[in-house]
């Protein structure tokens, strides 16, 4: 089961097994619900996904970063380092020349086609975010450059 959060996901568990329950009770039968977790639902931060637009687009232009308009339920171990870490789950666009990205055949289309010319621009953005929080990072804790002796 996917959900898009961690209290819907609560809710469906207890509304299955009840759903289930009753569905094979009017057939005389017993149903039994187990729920095996896997990965949490994926939650990023809109303040951090905010920074990576606007290093995506310091990098690569305004038009280069787009917000998804509604939720994906794929299945991401990324969500993991969400729970603990705030982030942003950011995908690169690999769309092939020619084709509009909002009518494009999904990733996992036998249609989907891909272009490798995004490879070094997709290298240089994650580059670019690293060095950025690096710099925030830094500019929060200053670390003192006076090296003479105690």
């Amino acid at each position: 089961m996917r959900t898009w959060s961690p209290e819907v996901r609560t809710r469906f568990r207890e509304h299955a097994a009840t759903l289930a329950s009753s569905i094979a009770a009017a057939h005389g039968l017993h149903a039994e619900v187990r729920h095996i977790d896997g990965y949490p639902v994926t939650v990023t931060d809109p303040d951090e996904t905010d920074f990576a637009a606007g290093v995506v687009q310091g990098l690569l232009g305004d038009d280069a970063f787009a917000h998804l308009l509604d939720p994906l339920t794929g299945s991401e171990d990324f969500s993991r380092v969400l729970e603990r870490v705030p982030g942003s789950f950011v995908g690169l666009g690999a769309t092939g020349a020619g084709r509009d990205p909002a009518t494009a055949p999904f990733n996992h289309s036998a249609h989907a086609t891909f272009s490798d010319d995004v490879l070094p621009l997709g290298a240089a953005v994650y580059a670019r975010l690293a060095l950025s929080r690096l710099d925030v990072l830094a500019r929060r804790s200053p670390v003192s450059t006076d090296r003479s002796p105690s």
